[in-house]
C-alpha cells in the first residue's frame, strides 16, 4: 500500500482510479491533466501525488497555481491536511497580491517547501535576481481551474513562466486541475509545453475522472409565460418562486451573469422577505475584499440563507454547507453551468443541483438545451491566444531584472511556451528592441530603454533601479475597468464602481451597492464617499461587459430543439417540463411565421410606423450577430443609399430601414453574405474599427509597461491613463506605423472583438442554408424580442409600456383571427 492510499485509510476514504493513476504518473515524473467531476477529489490526487517526489532539502519544491486570490486560502487549508502525517515539518505558503509584507519577508529568509500564489505572483518571483536560485529545485507545479486560464493572456504568462521553469529544471512535472474543458488533449498541451528530449520521453498524461455523482438540473417554471416573450419579461413572475425554493432552509448561491442583476435581486428577494436582513447577502468582485470574506465564511459556516452572486464564486472555493444553486437567468454556455452546479454538492458521493429561473421564454428551451449538452458532454473548447507580444514584451523585462538572458538561449525557451510556437525570430527581436530603445518612436526617451546590453556578463540586464520598481508594481496582464474605489465617509472603503457612473452623479443622489441603498456626497482623490441613506430605492450601478452571448455548442442544442418543434415532435419534446412551458411561444411564433431550423435561415420582413424591419435568424450568438448586422447593414448601404437602425440577441439580428429590403435580398444578392478576400475590407469598412484598435490598444499599452497606473497611494486616474494610451496610439500610427503592437491591436479587435475567422465560417455556413422567407402582419415573438432591445436603448420605462402595449395587441389579434 503506497503511502497516499495508507492515508486516505486513516480518514476513511477510499480512493478511485483516477487518483491512482495520477499518483502512479507522478512516481514516473511524468506531467499530465486531471479532467475529473467537481468535488470528486481532484485537489488530493495531484497533491498526494507530489508528495511522492519531496525531497530532504531546505528549498521551495512544490507551487500552486491559483487563478483567484480567494481560493488561495481554502487551497492552503486543503493542501496542509495531510502533511502532519505525510511531511512532518512540512508548511504550506500563500503569496498573493493579499499577502503582507512581513510575510513575504519571512519566505524570503526561510523559503516554504510549498507554495500558493497566483500567475502575477510568480512573474513576480520570476523578476528577483536570485529567482534561479529560488525556483530551480521545484520539482512540481500545479496549474488548478486551468479552464479558467488557457484562453486568456493570464493563461499566456502562466506558459512562459513554465517555459522559465522547465528550462531550470528538466524534470519538472506540470499538471492540471479541470472539470469544464471540451478540447482536452489541446488544453493539456498548452499547459504542459515543450520539454526537451528526456521530458519527451515521459510522455503527458490525461486522466479523466468522471464519476457516476448525481448531476440535477431543473428548472423554475413560470405561472404564465404567454405567447410572447422578450428579455426580463419573466422576472417579476419568477421573484415569488425563487422566494418560495429559498423558505425550504439550507443555504443556496443564488447566481446571476452581470454585477448588477446581483445587486437588484438582492433588492427584490429583501423586500419580498425584509425578516431576512442579515441572512441573506450579495457578492461580487467590486465589493471590498473585507465584505467578500464575510459572505464566504458565512457560506462556509451555514450561516447565511441566501449569497447573491456573480462569477465571483464560480471557482473552487469549497462551501460545503451549500445545498443547491439556482442560477437566474441563462448560464449562457455548458462550461459555466456545470461550474456553477459543482458549488453544491462540493463533496465524493454528495449531489449537485443547480435550478434554472428562467427571465424569458426562449430562456426556457435554453434550460432543455443545456440539459441535454451537460448530460452529453458538449462542452465548449478554450482556444489558446497566439503569440501575443505585449505579453512577451512584459516578460522579456521580468527575465532581464530575474538574473538576465542571452537572446538566443531565452527565444529557444519563449518557443517552448505553446502560444509562442510560431514565433518568428523577426518578432521575437522586434521585442527585444522594444524593450532596448522603445522601438523607432520612443529612442530618444531614456524611460523606454528598459533592458541594456551588459557586455562583461554578455547578458541583457534591466540596470535602472526606478524602471524595476516601475515593472514590478505593475506585472500582469489583469487590466481593470475604469473604476473608483467607493468609500465610507469615514474612510472605510465598500468596493468600486466604474468612474462613468460616478460622473454622472449629483451629491444627494442615491444608488444601489452591496445591498444598501448609498447617497452619493463627494469625489476626492480618486475615491466617491459615500453614506447611508434612508431611501428603499437606488439607481443600480452597471458594470462594462453586462452581455454574455450564448456559446456555439448551446446555440446548437437549442436549434436541435427547435427543429424538433418545427417537426412537430411534440409527444417527445413534452416530456420537458420546460419546452411545455415555453410551447404557446413557440407556437405563436410557427403561427405568425415559423421556427429558425439549421437546415433553414429564416428571414422576417415587416413594415409598421418606425420604418421596414428585416429580421434574421442565424441562431449564431448575440457578438456574431452585432458583427454580422453591421457587415450587412453596410454591405446594403453599398447597393443603395439607406440608413439603418441595428438591434441583435443571441438568436438573430434586426435592421430597420427607411427604405424597404426585400426579404428575399440574401438570395438575390450573394454577396451580402460573401466570405472571401473582401471579407476582412468589408469588415473594417463597416466598423469604426480605428476606434475599436485603440481601445484594444489600451490594454496592450498597459501590459507592455508602456503606460504606468501610478505608485502605491498615488494611482493615476483611467482618465490619465487612457490619455497617455491614446498619446502613445497616434504617435506609433503616425511615426512608427509598423509598430507591432499596433498590428497586434488590429489582429486581436478582429480575432476577439470580431471573431473574424468565426464570421467568415457563419457567412459560409448561411450561404448553404436554404432561404425561408416570411413577411409578418405583425411582429412574431422572436421579432419582438429583437424590436424590445432597440426600444430600451431610446424610450423611457414608461414609453416602452405604451409602444409594447399597442404592439401586444397587434400581435395578439393576429394570432386570435380564424
Amino acid at each position: 500500500m503506497s503511502e497516499a492510499e495508507a492515508w486516505f485509510a486513516t480518514q476513511g476514504w477510499q480512493p478511485h482510479a483516477f487518483q491512482r493513476e495520477v499518483w502512479a504518473a507522478l512516481a514516473q515524473g511524468r506531467s499530465g491533466l486531471l479532467h475529473a467531476t467537481t468535488g470528486s477529489g481532484k485537489t488530493y490526487a495531484v497533491w498526494l501525488g507530489a508528495l511522492q517526489r519531496r525531497a530532504a532539502t531546505p528549498h521551495l519544491q512544490c507551487l500552486w497555481i491559483t487563478p483567484m486570490r480567494a481560493l488561495a486560502a481554502d487551497t492552503a487549508r486543503a493542501l496542509q491536511r495531510p502533511l502532519s502525517d505525510l511531511a512532518p515539518g512540512w508548511t504550506v505558503a500563500m503569496r498573493t497580491g493579499d499577502t503582507p509584507s512581513a510575510e513575504r519577508v519571512r519566505q524570503d529568509r526561510k523559503p516554504p517547501p510549498v507554495l500558493v500564489t497566483t500567475p502575477e505572483s510568480l512573474s513576480l518571483l520570476l523578476s528577483r535576481d536570485d529567482a534561479r536560485a529560488r525556483l530551480s529545485r521545484v520539482h512540481t507545479v500545479v496549474v488548478d481551474e486551468w479552464h479558467e486560464l488557457i484562453g486568456t493572456k493570464r493563461g499566456v504568462q502562466v506558459q512562459l513562466a513554465l517555459a522559465r521553469l522547465r528550462r531550470w529544471n528538466p524534470a519538472l512535472a506540470i499538471w492540471g486541475l479541470s472539470a469544464t474543458l471540451g478540447n482536452l488533449d489541446e488544453s493539456m498541451a498548452t499547459l504542459v509545453g515543450q520539454g526537451d528530449e528526456a521530458a519527451a520521453a515521459r510522455a503527458p498524461c490525461l486522466v479523466r475522472g468522471r464519476l457516476d455523482k448525481p448531476l440535477l438540473i431543473d428548472c423554475l417554471l413560470p405561472p404564465e409565460p404567454g405567447r410572447f416573450s422578450w428579455g426580463g419579461h419573466l422576472g417579476a413572475q419568477m421573484l415569488q418562486p425563487v422566494v418560495r425554493e429559498l423558505e425550504q432552509g439550507g443555504t443556496t448561491l443564488v447566481f446571476t451573469n452581470v454585477r448588477s442583476q446581483a445587486e437588484t435581486w438582492y433588492q427584490l428577494i429583501l423586500a419580498e422577505r425584509p425578516e431576512w436582513a442579515g441572512q441573506i447577502a450579495v457578492h461580487h468582485g467590486s465589493l471590498d475584499k473585507s465584505v467578500r470574506e464575510w459572505v464566504e465564511d458565512g457560506l462556509k459556516q451555514g450561516t447565511l440563507r441566501a449569497v447573491i452572486a456573480t462569477s465571483s464564486l464560480d471557482l473552487g472555493v469549497d462551501f460545503l454547507p451549500v445545498e443547491r444553486v439556482l442560477q437566474i437567468g441563462s448560464a449562457k454556455g455548458v462550461a459555466r453551468l456545470l461550474q456553477r452546479a459543482g458549488r453544491s454538492g462540493h463533496a465524493p458521493g454528495r449531489a449537485s443541483r443547480v435550478t434554472l429561473v428562467p427571465t424569458q421564454s426562449m430562456e426556457l428551451v435554453e434550460a432543455a438545451a443545456v440539459r441535454a449538452a451537460a448530460l452529453a458532454g458538449r462542452v465548449e473548447s478554450r482556444v489558446n491566444p497566439e503569440a501575443p507580444l505585449d505579453v512577451l514584451v512584459q516578460h522579456i523585462v521580468t527575465v532581464a531584472l530575474g538574473g538576465g538572458f542571452e537572446a538566443d538561449a531565452l527565444f529557444d525557451e519563449v518557443r517552448t511556451a505553446p502560444a509562442y510556437a510560431t514565433l518568428s525570430r523577426e518578432a521575437f527581436d522586434w521585442a527585444l528592441d522594444f524593450c532596448a530603445q522603445g522601438g523607432r518612436s520612443l529612442a530618444a526617451y531614456p524611460d523606454y530603454h528598459r533592458i541594456g546590453w551588459v557586455a562583461d556578463e554578455g547578458r541583457w540586464r534591466v540596470t535602472d533601479r526606478g524602471i524595476a520598481l516601475r515593472h514590478r508594481l505593475q506585472v500582469g496582464t489583469i487590466v481593470s475597468d475604469a473604476t473608483m474605489q467607493l468609500k465610507w465617509l469615514s474612510g472605510v472603503g465598500l468596493g468600486s464602481v466604474e468612474e462613468g457612473f460616478i460622473a454622472r452623479l449629483k451629491p444627494g443622489d442615491c444608488f444601489v451597492f452591496a445591498g444598501r441603498v448609498l447617497e452619493y456626497v463627494r469625489t476626492q482623490d480618486m475615491a466617491a464617499y459615500v453614506r447611508k441613506s434612508d431611501k428603499r430605492k437606488g439607481i443600480v450601478p452597471a458594470w462594462a461587459g453586462s452581455k454574455m452571448a450564448l456559446s456555439g455548442e448551446l446555440a446548437d442544442a437549442v436549434l436541435a430543439l427547435l427543429h424538433a418543434a418545427a417537426q412537430g415532435q411534440w409527444d417527445a419534446l413534452l416530456q420537458e417540463p420546460e419546452m411545455r412551458a415555453a410551447q404557446p411561444m413557440l407556437l405563436a411564433q410557427q403561427r405568425l411565421s415559423a421556427l429558425p431550423s439549421p437546415g433553414e435561415l429564416l428571414v422576417e420582413q415587416l413594415r409598421s410606423r418606425e420604418g421596414h424591419h428585416l429580421f434574421v435568424y442565424p441562431s449564431a450568438g448575440r457578438q456574431m450577430h452585432m458583427g454580422l448586422a453591421q457587415l450587412l447593414a453596410w454591405r446594403l448601404g453599398q447597393r443603395e443609399p439607406n440608413t439603418f437602425s441595428i438591434s441583435i440577441n443571441d438568436y438573430g439580428l434586426e435592421l430597420l430601414s427607411a427604405k424597404p429590403v426585400s426579404a428575399t435580398c440574401l438570395a438575390d444578392d450573394p454577396g451580402l453574405l460573401a466570405s472571401g478576400p473582401e471579407l476582412l475590407t468589408d469588415v473594417l469598412e463597416s466598423l469604426n474599427s480605428g476606434e475599436l484598435a485603440q481601445r484594444r490598444f489600451r490594454e496592450i499599452a498597459r501590459v507592455a509597461g508602456l503606460v504606468f497606473s501610478g505608485y502605491p497611494g498615488a494611482p493615476k486616474s483611467m482618465k490619465q491613463l487612457q490619455a497617455s494610451s491614446s498619446l502613445f496610439y497616434e504617435v506609433f500610427r503616425k511615426y512608427d506605423s509598423d509598430n507591432r503592437l499596433l498590428q497586434q491591436a488590429q489582429q486581436e479587435v478582429l480575432a476577439q472583438e470580431l471573431e473574424l475567422q468565426r464570421l467568415r465560417g457563419t457567412l459560409a455556413r448561411l450561404q448553404c442554408l436554404r432561404l425561408h422567407t416570411c413577411v409578418l402582419a405583425a411582429p412574431s415573438p422572436l421579432a419582438l424580442a429583437l424590436m424590445v432591445e432597440r426600444f430600451r436603448e431610446a424610450l423611457s420605462t414608461e414609453q416602452l409600456k405604451d409602444r409594447l402595449d399597442r404592439l401586444l395587441a397587434q400581435a395578439e389579434a393576429q394570432l386570435d383571427r380564424p
